[in-house]
């Protein structure tokens, strides 16, 4: 389970930085202009993507003391969140982002197997389950992001924009 989880915690890494580097390349106009997605824009989708790991973080820290240390450093970290951004939050979303993943990797390659069986609290699915493993939960971060990551996708496909970052890159697959 750990080598599974720390093989998607490293490609949403870089997967995520794919995504951004190819969004930094367009202008603020281009990232902000409403695409008429849930999350309006690119900046948009991009600043909910990037808030998931964060809230997921703190989920963990509250369900599961033994997750704060390895979380420690996105504690009080915050997403901008927002349909338009500035380049100055846009800079700031790309950071916290990056310190995000890397966090959860670190949070995966402390935890022991047990560890990530450890049940965690959640409201859900009205009550029922009330609890899933924490290792659910981080496949959620995984799954949530790889959606959103579709839907920028999509859109930069309609704006006629080249990418390839719809795979999963087979370099993270365990030994």
């Amino acid at each position: 389970m750990k080598e599974t989880l720390l093989m998607y915690a490293r490609y949403t890494k870089k997967a995520n930085e794919t995504v951004m580097t190819l969004l930094d390349g367009l202008s603020p106009e281009a990232r902000n202009e409403n695409r008429k997605s849930y999350y309006k824009s690119l900046s948009g989708l991009a600043s909910h993507e990037g808030g998931c790991a964060l809230y997921f973080h703190g989920l963990f820290r509250s369900a599961y003391p033994a997750t704060a240390g390895a979380l420690k450093a996105t504690v009080g970290l915050k997403i901008t969140e927002g349909e338009k951004l500035s380049d100055l939050e846009w800079a700031e979303l790309r950071k916290n982002c990056a310190l995000a993943d890397q966090v959860t990797i670190e949070l995966i390659e402390a935890l022991t197997e047990e560890e990530l069986a450890h049940p965690i609290k959640i409201d859900w699915y009205r009550g029922k389950p009330d609890s899933v493993p924490l290792s659910f939960l981080l496949h959620q971060v995984y799954v949530h992001g790889i959606h959103h990551r579709g839907q920028i996708s999509q859109i930069l496909d309609e704006m006629g924009i080249e990418h390839d970052f719809s795979g999963i890159d087979v370099e993270f697959l365990p030994k």
